[in-house]
């Protein structure tokens, strides 16, 4: 892979070079700079050991299959490359601007509207899954195409998490989950279409450009139900009732998605309790008590 300095001459021109790097507050997985360019432009640049970089590589696949779908604003891919010891990739960059009613209520429906762009392109042999399997933050997160949404979320999302968190369990508590898990299909409910999905849809991975525009980033994209975006809007904050009223005008929202929601999140908090310790064990020992 080229180096910065070849990415930046070969993308920007051979008198383009790199005037100044300043770093940027982001996640906790990688390092985050604006960089300043000779010629004026600014450039978002992430970076992280070359032993991480299929984050960026997988997180350049989602960003695309977003773009694709010409609905909601994520950033331009520029490049990616390795320095050295240093893996990176280099996005558009947007300048923040300040949240409004306006800004919810496009995010909403360009949301909606991505939920309902066609996914046939995006999964092979299935209904539901990815073309190849990504990240959840740093949780590795498995998209083997599945011919329904069911079928996936037991066997890509909940299993697999739940298989790393059983070191947290004893073993009345496993017999538990194994119940949990043979009752759950009939709380599940297959989509009527499936979506492209954010994935990772906390009130962290969208900002607001300077003209009030939406941007959605650091995605972890699978086909799968809607709802499991939605329900993760609500996991911890950070999206407005003029947000929700915008997005059920857009795609519609069935009644009885409250009676799934924390399933869908109990993914979430399981790769939480698995990245991060047992602070998340009451939550997910407590949704899945409620489905027994």
């Amino acid at each position: 892979m080229d180096c910065l300095k070849d990415v930046i001459t070969k993308t920007y021109g051979n008198d383009v070079n790199v005037i100044k790097r300043t770093p940027v507050s982001g996640g906790d997985i990688n390092r985050a700079y604006m960089l300043e360019l000779s010629d004026g432009s600014k450039v978002f640049m992430k970076s992280n050991r070359k032993s991480n970089a299929d984050f960026f590589r997988v997180e350049a696949e989602g960003l695309s299959a977003v773009r694709q779908t010409g609905t909601v604003r994520v950033p331009e891919v520029i490049a990616r490359g390795e320095d050295g010891n240093e893996a990176f990739l280099l996005l558009e960059y947007i300048a923040s601007g300040t949240r409004s009613r306006a800004s919810s209520e496009e995010l909403g429906t360009d949301l909606g509207l991505m939920h309902m762009a066609e996914t046939g392109s995006l999964v092979r042999n299935g209904t539901c899954g990815f073309t190849g399997d990504n990240y959840i933050g740093a949780g590795y997160q498995i998209n083997t195409p599945k011919d329904t949404w069911t079928e996936f979320f037991i066997e890509c999302r909940l299993i697999p998490q739940l298989e790393r968190a059983a070191v947290y369990f004893g073993r009345d508590e496993r017999r538990t989950v194994d119940a949990f898990l043979n009752r759950i299909d009939r709380y599940l409910a297959e989509p009527v279409r499936p979506s492209l999905l954010h994935g990772d849809l906390w009130g962290g991975n969208y900002m607001i450009d300077t003209q009030g525009h939406p941007w959605l980033i650091d995605p972890a994209v699978y086909v799968g139900h809607a709802e499991a975006d939605l329900a993760m809007t609500e996991l911890f904050g950070g999206f407005d009732r003029t947000f929700y009223d915008a997005y059920r005008n857009t795609a519609g929202i069935d009644p009885d998605y409250r009676d799934r929601k924390d399933l869908y999140n109990l993914y979430h908090l399981l790769n939480h309790l698995n990245l991060f310790g047992g602070g998340y064990l009451y939550s997910v020992k407590s949704i899945i008590n409620r489905y027994v």
